[in-house]
C-alpha cells in the first residue's frame, strides 16, 4: 500500500501519523485521509476541495501536476509527501 507522509511542521497543529492507502490517485488518497481527519482536511484542502496554495503534494518525488484535479496516479509502492509550500526569495 502507498504511504502518505506529512511534514513535521503540521505536527505543531495536529497529529500527523504516517498513513497507508490503496487509492489509485492523489485525489482519492487525500479524500480518504481527510474523511478520517477533518482537521487535517481543513489544512490541506480549501472549501472547493483544491490543494491550498500553502501546501505542496509530491507523489514519488514529483510535484502534483494539478492542484485542482489532483489526478496524479498512485501505485501500491508509491510515497506521497504533503508539506508546506515555501515562498520568498
Amino acid at each position: 500500500m502507498a504511504q502518505i507522509i506529512f511534514t513535521q511542521q503540521l505536527a505543531r497543529f495536529l497529529p500527523v501519523p504516517r498513513l497507508v492507502t490503496d487509492a489509485a490517485t492523489l485525489r482519492a488518497a487525500l479524500d480518504e485521509v481527510c474523511a478520517a481527519n477533518p482537521r487535517l482536511a481543513a489544512y490541506v484542502l480549501d472549501d472547493q476541495g483544491r490543494l491550498r496554495p500553502n501546501v505542496a503534494a509530491f507523489v514519488d518525488g514529483r510535484r502534483c501536476r494539478d492542484p485542482v484535479l489532483l489526478d496524479d496516479p498512485v501505485r501500491p509502492d508509491s510515497t506521497i509527501h504533503i508539506l508546506q509550500a515555501l515562498s520568498g526569495g
